[in-house]
């Protein structure tokens, strides 16, 4: 056997404020690689209400077309928006966290995709973007530049931080325009609707259980993570320690700043100490570093878990090992636009946009890696944008707008 888990799921009723969410994150912050430490343990961010709820939300089948993921909703409660009913083309105004890492490049190209073709329709005359470049400062000006602008129909935010972006995002609630929060939260629910998909909790059972099904007790695994401080990427860490504690594996984690060179040096490092079974990582960016440490070493391949980036599934195609993508979902991109267009018919939106969040599988490797072929490794398989008119080739040539 190789030893498994199971996960008692339970669905709990109450939403929490706190509105967690995020997505691969920067890889060009300087955080060194160290072994985290019992002051940065992940169990302050443990929530075990949280982690039900996700949990069960793994096993939901989502209401939607089947054919647009980017649509469909997870156990939803919806809200009537028939106050900002009205006609014409409108103009959004997008403060975004930032586009330095290939997942948000890859959904900012789709979301100017779907763009395009809302304003071929009519429905957005412009959507005005700021960038923060990975500050909460900044983003707090654009949006409060925005809001004194005074020529914003309704607000796309996607917030560099939880706390830190809540009074900004509250402040553009006040205006009485719509507001849609997506990728990761904030500490209020004053926006029409927060768009994201199930979450960290999720990502750290699939990766875990799949860890865990595949090695035995005893096993060592070492966790890379990006950096400290990140919602999701700490909730996917809970959750993983959490259920390798209780299998008996063995689990180190260091954060690495998605630095290759990094990477290799921990990986090398752990395997002169003795053997390493898995490789657990919190997102994708560096994966095939870490699996090329192997290589380097002359040790067989671990079992792993990386990202639906196509540097890793070609990696992990390549190589034979024994892997599973994880995914967050990165369609998510094309979900605000969409909402702002309900919104603005008067239709009703989902409070909390729960997206579906699947991991490719080994038996679906194949299938992603044709359906992606002539993609670049910075691609990301389930990206969701093969019925916009611009595909393939504005991914191919990946020029950021």
């Amino acid at each position: 056997m190789k030893r498994s888990l199971s996960i008692t799921a339970s669905l709990v009723g109450a939403a929490s404020l706190i509105l967690l969410a995020g997505c691969t994150t920067d890889p060009s912050v300087e955080t060194p690689a160290e072994e985290t430490s019992e002051e940065t343990s992940s169990a302050e961010w443990f929530d075990q209400e949280l982690f039900d709820k996700q949990d069960a939300e793994r096993s939901v089948v989502p209401e939607g077309p089947a054919e647009q993921p980017y649509l469909q909703t997870i156990n939803a409660e919806m809200r009537d928006t028939a106050e900002y009913a009205s006609e014409g083309a409108k103009k959004l105004c997008f403060a975004n966290a930032s586009i330095s890492n290939p997942w948000r490049q890859t959904g900012w190209i789709t979301m100017n995709e779907q763009l395009k073709e809302l304003q071929s329709s009519g429905v957005v005359s412009e959507m005005e973007t700021r960038d923060a470049k990975d500050s909460d400062d900044t983003q707090i000006a654009d949006i409060d530049y925005f809001i004194a602008e005074g020529n914003c129909d309704g607000f796309i935010i996607s917030p560099n931080s939880t706390a830190a972006m809540t009074p900004a995002v509250e402040r553009a609630c006040e205006t009485g325009k719509p507001v849609v929060v997506f990728d990761r939260g904030v500490q209020t629910d004053c926006a029409v609707t927060f768009i994201h998909p199930i979450g960290g909790f999720a990502w750290g059972i699939d990766t875990a259980e799949f860890l865990i099904d595949n090695l035995d007790e005893g096993d060592k695994v070492v966790a890379l993570r990006i950096l400290p401080g990140v919602d999701v990427l700490e909730q996917r860490w809970a959750a993983a320690e959490k259920l390798f504690d209780e299998a008996g594996i063995e689990a180190v984690d260091y954060f690495t700043g998605a630095d290759p060179a990094e990477i290799k040096k921990i990986i090398s490092d752990e395997l002169a100490k003795g053997d390493v079974q898995g490789i657990w990582m919190d997102a994708g960016d560096g994966a095939v570093a870490a699996i090329e440490a192997f290589e380097d070493a002359g040790k067989p391949y671990p079992v792993m878990t990386g990202e639906d980036e196509l540097s890793f599934l070609r990696k992990w195609k390549d190589t034979g090992l024994t892997g599973l993508a994880p995914v967050y979902s990165n369609f998510q991109w094309r979900t605000p636009l969409l909402a702002m267009e309900k919104i603005f018919a008067g239709e009703q939106v989902p409070t909390e946009w729960v997206l579906p969040q699947s991991p490719i599988t080994a038996e679906e490797l194949d299938d992603y890696l044709e359906r992606n072929e002539g993609m670049p490794d910075g691609h990301y398989a389930k990206f969701g944008g093969e019925d916009l008119p611009g595909y393939p080739q504005v991914w191919q040539d990946r020029v950021i707008p």
